[in-house]
């Protein structure tokens, strides 16, 4: 007999508890064995939807255990986003910093994206240095590398310099290899699908 998904029996309830206790040990011994305690460096990259969303919802996760959180946005800044609109309603606990001027092909100024890039850079590094901030968000962070505009070895350097309990995320399609290593987490968001390559456009609350 072939069991449906409702389905129920002594049986396979007993074999249900009992690999949910095998389970339960496992976890268990992972979880004790995991005592390390100190700032993450989150790296979010991929060419799928999802990567700033997942980091804003970080941020949003820190505010509610009342850390204070630094935001830098360093390519986007041509249109005010619905993150910046929300956590701007926190002013005291968010340090929300647009230093990008739009997307590469808008602003078509090398000269000008490696400006912005350098200015972004100095604010996140404030961040960096400030030990009452417990989560700092550098979005598309991952673009300025692509283009050449900062250096990765430095930015790696003032990483490194963080205080001990502060986690940083970073996000951004095409991660360079050196903070990939660096990270102690890394998620790369695939695309299986999006409403883009139907002709849909951007929509208000998904998109910005």
């Amino acid at each position: 007999m072939t069991d449906t998904p409702d389905s129920t029996s002594p049986e396979r309830d007993e074999r249900h508890r009992a690999r949910m206790v095998r389970k339960k040990a496992v976890i268990d011994a992972r979880i004790a064995d995991a005592q390390d305690e100190r700032g993450l460096l989150l790296v979010h990259t991929g060419i799928g939807k999802g990567k700033s969303s997942s980091a804003f919802g970080m941020a949003a996760r820190a505010l509610g255990h009342g850390m204070q959180v630094g935001v830098v946005q360093f390519i986007k800044g041509r249109r005010d986003t619905g993150e910046q609109l929300f956590f701007k309603r926190f002013p005291d606990e968010v340090r929300y910093h647009v230093m990008g001027e739009g997307f590469t092909w808008d602003t078509q100024d090398r000269a000008r994206d490696l400006q912005s890039a350098a200015a972004a850079w100095a604010v996140a590094v404030e961040l960096l240095r400030d030990p009452a901030i417990g989560l700092v968000l550098l979005d598309e962070l991952n673009i300025a590398f692509k283009h050449g505009y900062l250096d990765v070895d430095q930015v790696l350097a003032d990483l490194a310099g963080r205080p001990a309990h502060q986690h940083v995320v970073v996000t951004g399609r095409g991660a360079p290899p050196a903070l990939i290593e660096a990270a102690d987490t890394v998620t790369d968001m695939s695309l299986v699908k999006h409403a883009f390559q139907s002709g849909v456009r951007a929509q208000q609350g998904i998109e910005w």
